[in-house]
């Protein structure tokens, strides 16, 4: 369930704001097998909404970060995935779900959005631009890394959210240096492989009004 904001809010990477105080969260688990634990990992998210954007928050714990260290955090990433981020697919429309739209955000702020299209093959447009706003906090005291986004809903084709409308969503989590072996991939709806592009394994998001 995704909430409605009472405002709109530019992301700070500030997770103690009200919003995502009353926001429902959930955890993600291993992809591969959700009876395998990653304490180190953990992981949780929520999503809230206004008629202009659906906003997205991560609160994940790390042992040590794995980033393109030196880069400008204000140009897109290719192939961010192989470095911790996280990430979030949607449609709206689940009526065309081989279409979707991918989001991806690194503790240093690094980023990538793609517009998708996954048949027998999938093809990724990395020239797609959503405008998405992101914000993200580390607390090396704690190991803890924060990710704000907030992505426009004319982006994804729609005049605006609106209550009641349900869209077809899974959030995911890269973790740890070293080959795909090696490291942590979480999501919120396992999609049993290795691969985060199993669009039938997205879950559901509802947009509500909190009562």
């Amino acid at each position: 369930m995704a909430y409605k904001v009472t405002a709109d809010f530019s992301p700070d990477g500030d997770l103690e704001k009200d919003a995502w105080q009353r926001a429902s969260r959930v955890s993600l688990v291993d992809t591969l097998d959700a009876r395998r634990s990653h304490p180190g990992a953990a992981t949780e998210v929520a999503a809230c909404w206004s008629p202009a954007f659906l906003y997205v928050a991560f609160w994940c714990r790390y042992t040590d970060l794995n980033v393109y260290w030196g880069e400008d955090p204000q140009q897109e990433r290719w192939e961010l995935w192989n470095r911790d981020v996280v990430e979030v697919f949607l449609t709206p429309f689940p009526q065309t779900l081989h279409r979707y739209w991918e989001f991806e955000v690194a503790p240093n702020d690094q980023w990538i959005d793609l517009a998708v299209e996954k048949r027998d093959d999938i093809r990724l447009d990395a020239a797609w631009n959503s405008g998405f706003e992101h914000r993200c906090t580390v607390d090396a005291d704690t190991q803890r890394w924060t990710c704000e986004m907030r992505i426009p809903s004319a982006a994804l084709g729609l005049p605006q959210i609106e209550r009641g409308t349900e869209w077809r969503i899974n959030f995911y989590r890269c973790d740890g240096p070293g080959e795909d072996s090696q490291r942590r991939f979480l999501a919120w709806s396992p999609t049993l492989q290795l691969n985060f592009h199993v669009p039938e394994r997205f879950g559901w998001v509802r947009m509500e009004i909190a009562e």
